[in-house]
Parts: structure tokens; sequence; C-alpha cells
């Protein structure tokens, strides 16, 4: 009977774990470890490829098409990151479109190949996966009056399905038995959800079919454990629909504030028993493990189009290192007259790009922003929005302790 009740105690345990996502005490690594993690807005959709009138009937053809074509913008985009060499690499606005295998395609005609010099880049191990953008809806959810299932009436917006997808490179093995996607969770299920009302009333914007399957995330929400080196590094991905292109209801910028929210819940203390991943476990990140919040955002403090406290959300989090700010010479020269013109991570002046680590066992080392000045090596690389993209690769060197 003494031998029972470990035996009782630890089966307990592990059903806790699997019911929660929390993962189970691990023996610490004692070795320091570094590497350097970028995030990276490749601008690789339809836009960028065919004439917007097209988006619809041939988007999901644009991005394979382009691949064969060897189209001058994806060697930009792989120039830019074969300079940079990271280590952990987020894409935002990769198409997710499975069965043209476009990220293997990508790497193996691009990052594996020289471009202009740089030496080829590989990385043995992805991850990419559905999205919510061009996900058809039954319902109105423009007020339009029709119901179209694309564009505005998609789940989130999106021409066609996978439409700005988003994607993960690494050189590090990606744990997909501990990661977690949270594509489905209800945007009515995060407390205090901000939903949208139509103007100069109190109605809901939308039906109360339509919010009972609403989706929070535009894209989705990712918890992908890198195993670096005996640690465990959790890459918190998202790319949040940016807070314009609607109207006084202010559904994406709502939107927007909730799925920026999501992270601040998840890792936080308070209880999270309400946060359910797309397989059924419920629950937020536990206590001491090491993180990276990164991706296209879409919030900056000096936007007056995100809902007040939307970035601030996480970069004044006690548990995210948001003091550190990467920057570059080339986006304080863009702006010379606006003095936070260097954090700028898009052409548009905004810092809309966020590499966030964890408070928790990581150390900062370096970071910034690809950005070179005009006289500068590859400075033609971001010389306009077609040679490469309207947003710039953001980098930290961290050292996981």
């Amino acid at each position: 009977m003494k031998l029972m009740k470990p035996v009782i105690l630890g089966v307990a345990a592990l059903f806790v774990s699997f019911l929660t996502g929390c993962d189970m005490p691990q023996k610490e690594p004692t070795a320091p470890v570094t590497l350097r993690i970028a995030t990276f807005n490749v601008s690789m959709d339809a836009s960028n490829y065919i004439a917007a009138e097209q988006w619809q009937e041939a988007g999901a053809d644009a991005l394979p098409q382009a691949l064969r074509d060897g189209h001058p913008q994806i060697k930009a985009i792989a120039e830019i990151i074969q300079h940079v060499r990271p280590d952990i690499l987020i894409l935002n606005e990769f198409d997710y479109l499975p069965e043209a295998d476009v990220l293997a395609k990508f790497q193996q005609d691009y990052l594996e190949v020289s471009q202009n010099g740089e030496a080829p880049i590989a990385f043995p191990y992805s991850y990419t996966g559905p999205v919510n953008t061009g996900r058809s809806s039954p319902f109105d959810l423009n007020r339009d009056g029709k119901k179209t299932g694309v564009g505005e009436d998609a789940w989130a917006y999106g021409n066609y399905l996978g439409q700005y997808g988003m994607a993960i490179l690494s050189r590090y093995p990606l744990n997909q038995q501990t990661s977690r996607t949270f594509q489905y969770f209800r945007w009515g299920d995060l407390p205090g959800a901000l939903q949208p009302l139509v103007p100069n009333s109190y109605e809901p914007w939308y039906s109360p079919a339509a919010w009972a399957e609403m989706p929070l995330s535009s894209k989705s929400h990712w918890d992908i454990v890198a195993e670096v080196g005996g640690f465990d590094l959790h890459l918190l991905v998202s790319h949040p629909t940016p807070p314009v292109f609607d109207g006084e209801e202010n559904r994406n910028g709502r939107r927007n504030f909730d799925e920026i929210r999501f992270w601040k819940e998840y890792i936080g203390r308070a209880p999270t028993d309400f946060i359910y991943d797309d397989q059924g476990r419920r629950g937020g990140l536990s206590e001491n493990k090491r993180f990276v919040i990164a991706g296209d955002l879409n919030a900056s403090i000096e936007s007056e189009d995100n809902l007040p406290g939307a970035i601030e959300q996480l970069l004044e989090h006690p548990l995210v290192q948001g003091d550190f700010v990467p920057t570059s010479k080339g986006g304080a020269a863009h702006t010379p007259d606006n003095p936070l013109a260097g954090q700028h991570t898009a052409s548009w002046r905004k810092r809309a790009d966020y590499v966030l680590p964890s408070s928790y066992g990581i150390k900062i080392i370096d970071g910034g922003v690809f950005w070179p000045l005009a006289e500068e090596d590859k400075a033609e690389l971001v010389s306009e929005r077609e040679r490469s993209s309207d947003h710039r690769l953001v980098w930290l060197d961290i050292q996981l302790q």
C-alpha cells in the first residue's frame, strides 16, 4: 500500500497536465544557449503578384506561380533573410496553401540558394497551419445586405482560404506534441470581450448566431515549442487584424485589441480556465516558462487607429521584457522629424512588428531592424514596397539561461 500513493499521484499529475496543456517539471539545463530570433511580414500573398480584381478568383495560385517564376520580390525577401541569418524566423503574410507546398518550395528554391552573393540558409524544422483569413462564414458580417462568404464576410478578411497566413522556420526542433493552436477560440469566450456595437446604439454589430461562432483570431494564435539546447522556448505567434478598414463600429480595432489581450491573459497569473486550444486542452502557459511573443501585431504606441493601450498590454506586462526596442538608422532617416522613427518597422511609419521575450530565463543581448540607410549596402532591398515588403525584418539576439 505504501508504494501505491506515489504511483496514483503521478498518474493524476499526468492527467492534469494533459487537460491544462501544462508541461511536467523538467530538469533545467545548466549551459546557456544564444540564438537569433526574428519576425518578418513578407507580404507574400496575392496582393504582391496580381491585380486586386483577380484576388478572389486567382489569388490562391498567385504565390505558387510567383515561386515557379522566380519572382524578384521573393528573391529579395530571401536575400534579407540570408543576410540577417536568424536561427528561428516567424513569417507573416505567407499564404497557407498546403496543397501547393509553398513553404518547402520557398526554402528549397530561394533560401537554400544563394541570393546576390549571400550564403544559403537552411531551416531543418518548420511549422505552418490553417488560418481564419478567407475561411467562409454563412453570415453578413459587414452588414452590407449580402452574404458572400469571402472578403469582409469571411471569418477574417481574406479573398481566398489561407491568404495572409503564417509560418515558422527553425534551426531547432519544434515539438508539435506539446505545441498548441487557438484558431477556433471564440471571441465571445474571452472575458470582457469588446463586442462591436452598431454606431450610436447598444445593438451588437454581429447577430447572436454570428457572435456565437466568431473566432477571436483573425489568423491564428500559436504556442509552438522550440527545443533549444535543452531549453523549451515557447513561440507565441500571431498576426492580429489591422485596426482599420471598418467603420464607426470599429470592429477591427476592437478585435485587434482583444487578439493582443489573448497573450496578456495566456501568460498571466490570473485564472485561465476559460482558454481552450484546438485540441481541447484548457488553461494558459504555466509559470516559469521561457517564451517569445512574435509577429506583426498591427499596434503601436504612436497609432491613433488602435484602441488606447493595445500594445501596452504586452510592453508593460511584468512577465515581458518590453523595455528593449530594436532600432535602425534607415528608419530614423525615413522620418527625421519623428524622434521614434528609429523604432519603426514599417514603411508607413509605425512600429508594428515585435519580438518580445519573457522576463523569466531570457537575457537580451542585442537586436535591430533591417533598414539600411540609403547609401548603405542592401538599401535597395527596402527602397519600395514592391521590392520586398512594406514591413522590415526585426531581430533579437537572446540567451536562454
